[in-house]
């Protein structure tokens, strides 16, 4: 009997409609130059006010549901919805999901929220239920939505300067990912996982719309996560060569100088690489994974499949070849697993065309992020009443008109109504 399998059939990427340039940002805070070049990042896209968890959400997943056939559809059993951005204690956004995109009343949908773990958390769920083979032929649609919203009152003079370094990083977007036997992306390494998780106060949102947290520990957290994970997956697959097994190596990405760090840490205490060698592996086995983080910033459950998207599309794939991917959540709990990509991957992940999606955000001003930070408590988590004003930045609402994409409207007795654009 043929072994099954499972991975990523088909997958979408959402950015937003609007970035700020960090580097402007960062001479605006007055940000040490030297200290802000190490995060290796460029631009981060921005969620203006009528842009939530789960508009972003469904303008990721739109283009892939609407691409299917109507039977092709009607095999969706499964909708996971990932995010920290919750916008309900109780209701999940999957339900928002669930009918904006007309997917089948008999359709089993849920919500993780499990820090930057979460989009990993959904798709080896969904990966174990095609493996399964409870529903032979079945699909699943897993979604990562998230957005880091910055008010004026976040932080007190004291933290100012750590909150200003996170500010850069942190940014909005959605990965759609449909699961399923016929793994044209990814096809992942079934049972190839490694975990490493323990409890640790790095970062948090004690409060809906703010983050907390110690960076210095987020980041002994994820290095040594790093190693714990990769460790636990050499135990269960044998053979592993943290050098030469992998291709590629896919990494949760807060922003791209963690990603070196974790990298040349890895090289030094695994593989006992010094120096040049260290640098010339992350040339050629890490650096095409950030290509689009650093344009979008961290968002939180979907990065490390920004990352992997980035990967296949930059990569040489003549050859199939096998990417190692790490994915980490503040808090914590990580894990290492691995899968397959092709040339035919790579030809279908570059017609979906970031990097022109990322070239049609529209660029804002500083004097128009700091008034969309005054404005941000207008959908704070718990808000009852609402109407949404999309002309707040003329500009970028102008500048997605006729695109069909779908906006946030108002907020009626907690209840949030959307419409296409």
């Amino acid at each position: 009997m043929e072994r099954p399998i499972a991975g990523i059939e088909a997958i979408n990427f959402y950015g937003g409609s609007a970035y700020l340039d960090v580097q402007t940002l960062a001479e605006y805070r007055g940000l040490d130059n030297e200290r802000f070049e190490n995060l290796l990042m460029r631009e981060k896209s921005y969620a203006l006010p009528y842009e939530d968890a789960v508009s972003f959400a469904v303008n990721a997943a739109k283009p892939l549901v609407d691409a299917l056939s109507q039977d092709e559809r009607d095999r969706i059993d499964l909708l996971v919805t990932c995010t920290e951005s919750g916008i309900d204690f109780g209701k999940s956004l999957s339900t928002y999901a669930h009918d904006l995109l007309g997917l089948r009343r008999d359709c089993r949908l849920f919500e993780i929220k499990n820090a930057c773990y979460s989009g990993t958390a959904g798709f080896q769920t969904a990966v174990n239920f095609v493996l399964s083979q409870v529903a032979p032929g079945a699909k699943a649609l897993v979604i990562t939505t998230d957005l880091a919203r910055f008010g004026t009152g976040d932080v007190t003079e004291d933290d100012q300067a750590d909150w200003s370094f996170a500010e850069p990083s942190a940014g909005a977007g959605a990965m759609a990912i449909l699961v399923s036997d016929t793994p044209h992306i990814f096809a992942v390494d079934a049972g190839a996982n490694g975990y490493h998780g323990y409890e640790v106060m790095d970062t948090c949102r004690p409060m809906p719309d703010s983050e907390a947290g110690d960076a210095d520990l987020s980041l002994m957290s994820y290095l040594d996560c790093c190693e714990g994970a990769f460790k636990d997956y050499a135990k269960k697959v044998d053979g592993v060569d943290y050098a030469s097994t992998f291709d590629y190596l896919s990494f949760h990405t807060p922003f791209g100088g963690m990603v070196k760090g974790a990298h040349r840490s890895m090289m030094r205490r695994v593989v006992k690489a010094r120096g040049p060698a260290i640098e010339a592996d992350f040339q050629r086995r890490v650096l095409p994974g950030l290509s689009y983080c650093q344009r979008v910033g961290n968002i939180f459950g979907g990065t490390v499949f920004l990352n992997i998207l980035g990967t296949i599309a930059h990569a040489d794939l003549d050859d199939p070849r096998r990417l190692g991917v790490f994915s980490y959540g503040s808090g914590c709990c990580s894990e290492f697993y691995s899968g397959v990509a092709t040339a035919d991957s790579q030809r279908r992940v570059r017609a979906i065309d970031v990097d022109a999606r990322l070239d049609d955000r529209y660029q804002l001003s500083m004097e128009q992020y700091l008034r969309l930070m005054k404005e941000n408590d207008t959908v704070a988590f718990g808000t009852r009443n609402v109407e949404l004003d999309h002309e707040i930045i003329p500009e970028v609402i102008e500048s997605i008109r006729g695109k069909g994409v779908l906006l946030l409207k108002r907020i009626n007795e907690f209840h949030r109504e959307y419409e296409w654009v």
